[in-house]
């Protein structure tokens, strides 16, 4: 996993990341103008050092280049999670930590994810069932109150 993005280079690839297209050095700052004064120059050295990075590919255009992100900023966000919780010596309650920092709609997000994992092919676990009751005969080994029935 490459190292994360400065706060500059963040700054230029969340424009080519949100453009989602190949985009010019003058684009780039023009649209980085709006925030903060910056020289041409320093945006054409981060989108260079980018390229040799490998999270952008380029193509000559007269002149200049046009930048493209190589991968998208989920691929990115989730490369620095793994990074993070590889490093843990316990990958468990760091997860556990994690989930417990997150907001409902978080947590909703990581169920949808899952099952987008698991894809539609693969049954689902009596466990993961939160909208019903697991029946006996589903999952033997466990005590399950039907509610009186």
């Amino acid at each position: 996993m490459p190292r994360p993005l400065g706060e500059l280079e963040d700054a230029v690839m969340t424009r080519v990341w949100k453009w989602n297209r190949p985009v010019t050095v003058r684009e780039v700052l023009e649209d980085l103008q709006q925030e903060r004064s910056i020289a041409y120059t320093t945006v054409m050295t981060v989108l260079d050092n980018l390229h040799q990075k490998g999270w952008v590919r380029r193509e000559a255009e007269g002149r200049a280049y046009r930048y493209e992100a190589v991968s998208t900023r989920a691929a990115y966000a989730a490369a620095l999670m793994n990074d993070a919780w590889s490093q843990s010596d316990n990958p468990a309650a760091a997860l556990v930590a994690f989930f417990g920092m997150m907001s409902d709609e978080q947590r909703q997000a990581l169920r949808d994810a899952v099952r987008i994992v698991q894809g539609p092919d693969r049954p689902e676990r009596p466990e993961e069932r939160e909208d019903r009751p697991v029946r006996q005969e589903e999952n033997p080994g466990s005590v399950v109150d039907h509610g009186g029935r």
